[in-house]
């Protein structure tokens, strides 16, 4: 089953780029970095270390609904210092439920200390409705007589 494929292959498959802010960087340049990286959330890092996330869904509610100023407004204020974590070895299907049972969209995957890459729940998806596809793509071949006896 696809579900158990580790986070591993997903970061073979789409990369292991971070993209991250310190915890003094400005709400506003996080945000801006967000957009200017079309992702929706940062890690936020400091002395190459994990304290934190920051999303989109800190922005609107811990800055825009209260009415503070990004421009002004450190990182430090609104991140999300509870990090929920995958390691390489965590299988899609276990990122599947702790995203939900959590409420969160995207795992800092770890080595040990070591931040190694993120997966987001978009990241699962895309994985799956591939895997999916790929096992149609597989069944059709061998109903139509195309795999080899």
């Amino acid at each position: 089953m696809e579900a158990l494929v580790t986070v591993d292959a997903i970061l073979k498959h789409k990369g292991h780029a971070v993209w991250a802010v310190t915890p003094d960087a400005t709400v506003f340049d996080a945000i801006r970095e967000m957009a200017d990286r079309n992702v929706g959330a940062l890690l936020v890092m400091e002395d190459n270390r994990l304290v934190g996330i920051v999303s989109e869904r800190d922005y609107t509610r811990k800055v825009a609904l209260l009415g503070k100023n990004s421009r002004t407004t450190p990182v430090r204020e609104i991140l999300t210092p509870v990090v929920h974590q995958a390691t390489r070895q965590t299988t899609v299907s276990e990122c599947m439920e702790l995203m939900s049972s959590k409420r969160v969209r995207h795992l800092p995957v770890m080595e040990g200390d070591k931040v190694v890459g993120i997966v987001s729940i978009g990241d699962l998806v895309n994985w799956i409705i591939r895997a999916q596809k790929s096992e149609i793509d597989q069944l059709q071949a061998y109903i139509a007589g195309g795999y080899p006896a």
